[in-house]
């Protein structure tokens, strides 16, 4: 029997990738941990009703997300994956310790920083991880537990808070219970595979031959180092420049990734996650009903594509995504119309939203994590991952800041239909740029994109 067709058992390579996505999970805490407990946190440290300093304490960590994307491949590439996680780790639990115990804003603000750093470097890190240390044939299946944790983690979050405002100080708890997943990852990956792609590109062979038998067993291993050496291991000390992914010969790759990046957060979904509370109130929605309608959809609908992921491949499922986030949108754009009734328009508004949180899940929240990593070289892929979090974490920081700006300035109905448009032209960009590389290994998709000079 050829081994080269022939699929690996997942009970190898799972172990090895659940503890990798609990950084996912810390990832969706943290973004989440303060939207409960902010009431109660400005009301001990002293600043209620500071607008301008609540918005830095929700802030401040997307700022050390950036710096933490920045710094992340070149940290995965020179530590390795595994060190990298237990170095993203370390930043998540000091801060979040810094957070937990602060008397000052000061304090709230550094360990909210601290914190970002850790969940910049984790989800770069984590894709790169899942898509080099997977079987080809349950890659796009793994990729999708990075979207599937996130969205626990936010849940966590949300469901950890209820007690927030019953039991005085219970906003330091929040922050202690997000040590015990950090401290697991930085302790459980002393136990888990490096990457093999790593150790090649580092010509430690022997050692990623024997990291290949771990994770795909015995008799895939050969196989696995015969497609690694296709392609050249290139230069250990050779160093990836700014200037090489945004030109020459790596542009095109870089190009397809950084702008699905920007599609996904132009799309506004994550002003729909900041202004859904007061969609749902002029529903009469309760806030904790409408946030686990929100949990609920992104929940199904990234369970949904982790059993697609692998059947009808990366390319469909963003194509139908951002067709769907399209329609929803169109939905909300009928519900701002003044022609519309008063019931209309909230049904219109509730289910439009609901369906937008449910197809971005379904491809282009989980999509361009677990695509980038797979065309990406080996040799550029921790950098050019790392530059393309980057484009997500500014373009995730403006949308933030200008929406209700936007939304104040130009109307709902304006506003819906830019959203609408980027989705569209998300469809355009997908069906022109965007390869299918479910069931390829990393080296043919590499071979594929980038023929040999």
């Amino acid at each position: 029997m050829d081994v080269g067709t022939t699929n690996p058992s997942w009970l190898l390579s799972f172990p090895h990738v659940v503890v990798a996505t609990i950084s996912s999970l810390l990832f969706g805490y943290h973004l989440g941990v303060v939207n409960e407990p902010l009431e109660s946190i400005s009301i001990d440290l002293g600043f209620r009703g500071n607008t301008l300093a609540e918005g830095l304490v929700v802030s401040t960590c997307l700022g050390g997300a950036f710096i933490g994307s920045l710094f992340s491949g070149w940290i995965a590439d020179s530590a390795g994956r595994r060190r990298a996680f237990q170095l993203c780790a370390l930043p998540m639990i000091i801060g979040a310790a810094t957070s937990a115990t602060t008397r000052t804003l000061a304090g709230m603000l550094i360990g909210r920083f601290l914190v970002g750093t850790g969940i910049g470097i984790g989800p770069p890190v984590a894709s790169l991880y899942l898509a080099e240390v997977s079987p080809a044939s349950l890659r796009g299946t793994y990729g999708s537990f990075i979207q599937i944790a996130t969205c626990l983690g936010l849940m966590g979050a949300l469901f950890i808070g209820i007690p927030v405002r019953e039991i005085a100080g219970w906003w330091r708890i929040c922050f202690w219970v997000s040590t015990v997943p950090a401290g697991i990852v930085a302790f459980a990956m002393i136990f888990c595979a490096e990457s093999p792609h790593w150790l090649y590109k580092k010509g430690r062979s022997a050692e990623a031959e024997a990291e290949f038998e771990r994770l795909l067993g015995g008799s895939h291993v050969k196989y696995a180092m015969l497609e690694l050496s296709k392609l050249d291991r290139g230069d250990e000390a050779d160093t990836v420049k700014l200037s090489e992914l945004l030109r020459g010969r790596h542009f095109r790759v870089v190009y397809i990734g950084s702008t699905l990046f920007a599609l996904q957060q132009l799309s506004g979904i994550n002003a729909v996650f900041y202004f859904s509370s007061s969609v749902f109130k002029s529903a009469r929605v309760p806030s904790d009903v409408a946030n686990a309608l929100i949990g609920v959809a992104n929940l199904t609908g990234s369970i949904v594509a982790m059993l697609l992921m692998d059947k009808l491949g990366r390319k469909l499922l963003l194509l139908w995504s951002f067709f769907g986030m399209t329609m929803s949108m169109v939905l909300q754009v009928a519900a701002a119309n003044s022609y519309v009734s008063g019931s209309g328009s909230l049904y219109l508004s509730v289910g439009g939203m609901l369906m937008f949180v449910l197809t971005f899940a379904l491809g282009a929240g989980p999509v361009p994590g677990l695509l980038l990593p797979e065309i990406f070289l080996n040799r550029i892929r921790a950098k050019a991952m790392a530059f393309c979090m980057s484009v997500h974490w500014v373009i995730n920081f403006f949308v933030g800041l200008l929406f209700l700006r936007l939304l104040e300035q130009l109307g709902p109905q304006l506003l819906y239909s830019i959203f609408a448009s980027v989705c569209m032209m998300a469809v355009i960009f997908v069906k022109k740029n965007v390869m299918e590389t479910k069931g390829k290994s990393l080296q043919e998709i590499e071979i594929a994109l980038l023929p040999p000079e």
